[in-house]
């Protein structure tokens, strides 16, 4: 979906996204790979909602991930990018490359499921991305997310990844609020039990209703 343009801003090529209705914004490269230190704080508060062996969906280089293992924390991360993947075992963090939806080890027995940096939109279908978190969870398990500070409800969008030398084909993403993510979780069997602003981004926590 995000294809070779994401594999790209990765290693340092400047790239953006834009929505379908005109509005471009800088892809977080920074928070992905953790270079500027206003991310370690929120980074941190993350980590320490993860109670248990963690499973992380679009983990990206692996920052949580290896956090976690480095706190003796059993971790896991999934992303469909090859060299997302590479990046997260280099920096000792387990990682597969593999579809969420696709089978997955631990499948009702991960106590945390980890949807960071707005990966509850991937797809542009959060709906399927919590269901898919609330089959991963076991029976006390709970659902960290980090939700969008500037979107009430939810929202879904055509997007795609640019740079100055290339486009990449459009696909659908979704941008979900505080207010958005309790229906939705209701859909699937989860409560949101806490919710939590900080730096102006907003963490969730849900767990069996």
């Amino acid at each position: 979906m995000l294809g070779n343009l994401y594999d790209r801003a990765l290693t340092g090529e400047r790239c953006w996204i834009r929505r379908d209705d005109g509005t471009v914004s800088g892809l977080p490269v920074h928070s992905w790979l953790r270079t500027l230190a206003a991310d370690a704080g929120f980074d941190r508060a993350m980590v320490g909602l993860c109670a248990g062996p963690t499973i992380d969906l679009g983990c990206g280089p692996g920052r949580f991930v290896a956090d976690l293992v480095q706190q003796g924390v059993p971790a896991l991360g999934v992303d469909q990018s090859a060299t997302a993947v590479a990046m997260a075992r280099r920096r000792g963090a387990p990682a597969l490359r593999r579809d969420l939806f696709e089978p997955l080890p631990g499948t009702g027995r991960w106590s945390t499921v980890l949807l960071a940096d707005g990966n509850v939109g991937i797809g542009g279908d959060p709906l399927r991305v919590l269901r898919r978190a609330a089959e991963l969870l076991g029976s006390k398990g709970q659902c960290v997310i980090e939700v969008d500070a500037a979107t009430k409800d939810v929202q879904s969008h055509w997007v795609r990844l640019e740079s100055a030398v290339t486009v990449g084909p459009w696909f659908r993403w979704a941008t979900v609020g505080a207010e958005g993510l309790r229906g939705l979780a209701d859909a699937v069997g989860l409560a949101v039990t806490a919710i939590e602003s900080m730096d102006n981004r907003v963490l969730a926590t849900l767990s069996a209703a």
